[in-house]
């Protein structure tokens, strides 16, 4: 490991890639410490400790949210912004074939994506504004647009932030923004159990049983995200000219969890949405209702957070993944699965292996997401370190690992992964 380090610094390209990198997680963190004007930060932390989703929302956003700085929204309103555009693209013909377009077409849709994060910001942010009117020093029309204008230009600064890094460092950058925010809340919630172990309320049995449960979830995760299925590929013998192509046997790698932890951090998004709106209309019934029916730990939030993360699973995956294309490119070049025709044979072949192994992923996913609630209701502890932060991390932090590996191979150094 140290010497994989060594040999990633002494690459120039690689090492300026992640200097910036670690450059704009500075300037993340930096950020989470700027408070929107005209906020009482007492009373924000008294209004996010009251809702157990608020709460996990401030270990996504690493703190911002209860402090109420310019970050506070995080990048949710740009990871509602890509569903919405992804989802489109199946909806809309025209979008569809410019994700088809290549570079050009992903380019546009892009910009749709930024459009779109700037008006669900903007929509957040009033609803934040006026959630949290109590929290406010002037509540009057200026000072509840300071704070929307606040809030938008900070997620809008993220969104260039995370750009940057996936452009110019090394990592996805929306996931690295996500991962250094529940980073960053670490060490309060390794105070939050020392706290409790002092006071006698979680006693070593129960902590030892965290731990152990903490270690299951990371070998799983890295084992789940190694696994794969290699379909046998032979591609037939062509003679051109004096020269013998092709005859050679390789294989189609399909993993168990393409997706990687979007699905959770998607599913995640949404479900917060409408819980958080609800508790801005304390004087509504239903919204009130709404509310506590989505909590975290709530049998109602556990279905629908399971069923968002396996259609995720599947969505995220085929949009990665396509059998057809994939059986297409095969048979112009004369690749075939032994034992399968080609073209549509093979794309029906690999859409079924496709399909059963995404299933082991998706619950897989949906079982460490929901394992944290489920033990919360058994012991009665709130831990805010649970399950989806651990997998997020995990997650993150290994497919920035297989980036920098590929890298590495690239000049022919020995990576990280074996």
């Amino acid at each position: 490991m140290l010497e994989a380090l060594r040999n990633a610094w002494k690459i120039p390209d690689l090492r300026n890639k992640i200097k910036f990198t670690m450059v704009m997680l500075i300037v993340f963190r930096i950020g989470s410490f700027v408070p929107v004007p005209g906020m009482d930060p007492e009373a924000v932390k008294a209004i996010v400790e009251r809702g157990a989703l608020l709460g996990f929302f401030d270990i996504i956003a690493g703190g911002a949210f209860s402090q109420f700085s310019v970050f506070a929204m995080s990048i949710t309103p740009y990871i509602n912004s890509s569903i919405i555009v992804q989802l489109l693209t199946i909806v809309i013909p025209k979008w569809e074939e410019l994700a088809k377009e290549g570079e050009a077409g992903r380019k546009i849709l892009a910009q749709y994506t930024r459009y779109g994060t700037v008006l669900l910001a903007l929509i957040q942010g009033i609803g934040l504004s006026y959630g949290f009117r109590s929290a406010m020093k002037n509540p009057g029309l200026m000072g509840t647009i300071v704070v929307v204008i606040s809030l938008t230009a900070g997620t809008a600064f993220l969104m260039w932030l995370g750009e940057q890094i996936t452009e110019k460092g090394i990592g996805n950058g929306i996931s690295l923004l996500i991962f250094a925010g529940i980073v960053s809340r670490l060490p309060s919630s390794v105070f939050q159990v020392y706290s409790l172990v002092k006071v006698g309320t979680l006693n070593i049995f129960m902590l030892a049983l965290f731990a152990v449960f903490a270690i299951a979830v990371i070998v799983c995760v890295i084992a789940i995200q190694q696994g794969e299925r290699r379909v046998p590929v032979q591609y037939a013998k062509r003679v051109v000219g004096r020269r013998v192509y092709g005859g050679q046997s390789t294989h189609i790698p399909i993993k168990v969890n393409s997706a990687g932890v979007i699905p959770v951090i998607f599913a995640m998004s949404i479900l917060m949405f409408p819980s958080t709106v609800a508790r801005f209309f304390p004087n509504s019934g239903f919204a009130v209702k709404l509310a506590d029916t989505l909590e975290p730990g709530g049998w109602l939030y556990a279905v629908l957070y399971t069923l968002m993360i396996i259609f995720f699973t599947y969505f995220y995956t085929a949009v990665t993944f396509n059998p057809t294309d994939v059986a297409d490119n095969m048979k112009k070049y004369g690749g075939f699965v032994p034992g399968i025709r080609p073209g549509r044979r093979t794309a029906d072949y690999l859409n079924r292996i496709m399909t059963r192994i995404t299933l082991v992923g998706a619950i897989f996913l949906a079982a460490i997401a929901i394992m944290p609630y489920l033990i919360t209701g058994i012991t009665s502890l709130q831990i805010s370190f649970g399950g989806t932060a651990l997998l997020i991390v995990v997650g993150v932090a290994l497919e920035t690992m297989k980036m920098i590996e590929a890298q590495m191979v690239m000049r022919h150094y020995q990576g990280f992964l074996k």
